[in-house]
């Protein structure tokens, strides 16, 4: 709690004091009024020797004046008493007289308690609303809800961030400015306001961004986009302009936006949406924050996004974010460096490899890294092992691709087979042509939500590049299992509905946007999906080509697909028998490793193709 919001809670209590305390003292007044209190009795004696003057009566009181101060009171007061009753009591010397009792603070509470009640109902919850959505009161709506971590509580530095060389080679420049501006000065330079970190989710931006801070030894403000926007129009302009002074009032220091899409979405990219007014307003105070403070101050701005595309130009130009640091997924050495530092609280066996594992895991990001290493450890642990394995990291691997295995799900017998000769068709095709990643493991147990059984390649390398025969074979292999199902039991299932999608994926992309079939051309009918460039509406489609065109993809994506198939069947109906032995052998174990595999298959006849 801050000192502000301190003042406000004081500010309240106050207010409840002062209002019990006027109550205290209009009783006590009350009871020093010139008013004397008198019994029925005392009233009618009083009547009888002619003191009082005059007499008011209402349902329950009789109230007057005397014809003379009594006791310096002037004026009287007693509780009505039914008259038979009063004649009852004085024909047998009773003592009797009214009680008058103040109904005041009874009266006012009445309904000062409800309403004091309402308030503190609607007072707490508006506060938790006010908090849950990032504020921290009523008086701190408009400010800013970063972080402030210094250099001592980021804990992270660039030895804690691996598989990004390139990405922490153009962020030394801004730490060297931080720590010695007037080198740069020197010759005229000046450091470039912001630096936009872009690249896939899990790849390490924001560890990054803490890296820098972490080295630099500043101030490190650090805020989502999404934490600007509220429900009060102009908070979040509000919060732009608080984060700011924080900055350069604690200067040297480094802004970190992350999630910058979120905030910095382009104006007016869905015109059918209706309108964003905060969140405009909010980007439009971030773009004038940034053009009104200079570099020399050592404020630096960082921000992080997966999704560049959608980012508003103004945000892109020369001034604000100078530069784009690509953080890309890792390739091989970098995933080996990315192991080495999450293994390093991890007991490890003497036989692991991490360039094996590293081998294992093409396209992984850091964050799927980090992932499998928790993943192996827990699996070495649910077997209480002392170390762990290789064993452990192939079913982590397993489980994160293929999903978590579903023993319970029961097959028939039909449907073993089915699935069994469907995983060798693609097992076998994946051997028998060039150019296609290594089989690691075959089986027919089910995983994840809808998979019966999987194929498991994984690549002996990185590829940036592939050629059309590679994506045919490629497409052959996804059809393998398919091909395998209709030559043994001459019919298809619903088995194949995610190889037939992926393998038309493959065939259109060829034609469309590869220009790799000759009828068509060396042309580009289809650009990469951006959807939020240009404008355009979400879900709106813009086609460049005729329907004729159109008509002839579609007839090369099938005559691919065709083509693709009846390649598949062909080499499964000459390795038939290879087909049915490893069939037979895996629907006793239920699995094939990689070495098994090679056994069964050392008789396989391959296609004669021109390796590429």
């Amino acid at each position: 709690m801050n000192s502000m919001e301190e003042k406000t809670h004081l500010h309240f209590w106050y207010f409840i004091a002062a209002f019990f305390f006027i109550l205290a003292l209009q009783e006590f007044m009350s009871s020093q009024q010139r008013v004397d209190s008198i019994s029925y009795s005392q009233f009618e004696q009083s009547m009888a020797e002619g003191k009082i003057d005059k007499v008011y009566i209402d349902q329950r009181y009789i109230y007057g004046d005397y014809v003379r101060p009594f006791d310096g009171k002037a004026e009287f007061i007693t509780p009505r008493i039914d008259p038979a009753l009063s004649e009852t009591l004085s024909k047998y010397n009773v003592d009797y007289k009214g009680v008058v009792r103040s109904e005041f603070i009874q009266n006012i509470l009445s309904w000062t308690v409800p309403i004091l009640f309402f308030f503190l109902i609607w007072f707490y919850g508006f506060r938790k609303m006010i908090e849950k959505s990032g504020g921290g009161g009523f008086l701190t709506v408009g400010q800013s809800k970063a972080k402030i971590y210094m250099h001592t509580e980021t804990g992270v530095t660039f030895d804690d961030v691996a598989g990004v060389d390139e990405a922490k080679e153009e962020l030394r420049e801004i730490i060297e400015f931080l720590k010695n501006p007037k080198e740069y000065e020197r010759l005229g330079a000046h450091n470039p306001k912001g630096t936009l970190l872009v690249g896939p989710p899990g790849t390490g931006k924001t560890l990054l961004a803490k890296a820098v801070a972490g080295e630099a030894e500043v101030p490190f403000f650090s805020i989502s986009g999404s934490e600007f926007i509220e429900m009060f129009v102009g908070v979040g302009a509000a919060r732009v302009r608080d984060l700011f002074e924080q900055a350069r009032a604690q200067a040297p220091a480094i802004i970190f936006i992350d999630e910058l899409d979120a905030l910095g979405r382009a104006r007016g990219a869905f015109p059918m949406s209706g309108g964003h007014d905060e969140r405009e307003q909010t980007l439009n105070q971030l773009l004038a924050e940034m053009d009104g403070f200079d570099t020399s101050q050592g404020v630096v701005i960082l921000a992080a996004t997966n999704r560049p595309e959608i980012l508003d130009p103004a945000l892109l130009r020369a001034g604000r974010f100078d530069r784009q640091v690509l953080v890309d997924r890792p390739d091989q050495k970098g995933r080996v460096q990315i192991l080495k530092v999450h293994v390093k609280k991890v007991i490890l066996a003497p036989e692991i490899n991490l360039e094996e594992v590293a081998g294992m895991t093409t396209g992984f990001s850091g964050a799927d890294l980090a992932n499998l290493v928790n993943e192996a450890a827990i699996q070495a642990t649910r077997r209480k092992a002392e170390a762990v394995t290789m064993s452990d990291f192939t079913m982590a691997i397993e489980r994160i691709v293929a999903g978590l295995e579903k023993r319970s799900r029961i097959l028939t017998p039909f449907e073993r087979r089915v699935v069994a000769y469907h995983e060798m068709g693609h097992a076998l095709m994946a051997m028998a042509l060039p150019g296609t990643d290594v089989v690691h493991k075959v089986s027919i147990v089910p995983r994840g939500i809808g998979s019966l059984g999987y194929t498991i390649q994984r690549p002996t390398e990185d590829r940036y590049l592939m050629t059309r025969e590679e994506l045919e074979n490629k497409i052959t292999v996804l059809l393998g299992g398919r091909a395998a199902e209709m030559l043994i039991f001459d019919h298809t299932s619903t088995g194949a509905s995610d190889d037939l999608a992926k393998a038309t994926d493959i065939a259109h992309d060829m034609v469309a946007r590869y220009g790799m079939d000759e009828n068509l051309g060396s042309v580009v009918y289809e650009d990469a999906q951006t959807p939020f460039l240009g404008n355009v509406p979400f879900g709106a489609v813009t086609r460049k080509y005729s329907e004729a065109t159109a008509q002839k993809i579609d007839e090369t994506v099938r005559s691919i697909i065709k083509n693709s198939f009846d390649r598949a069947t062909q080499i499964l109906n000459e390795n038939k028998d290879i087909l049915e032995k490893c069939a037979t052998e895996i629907l006793k174990t239920e699995t094939l490793e990689q070495n098994r595999l090679k056994e069964l298959t050392a008789p396989m006849r391959k296609p004669h193709l021109k390796v590429v």
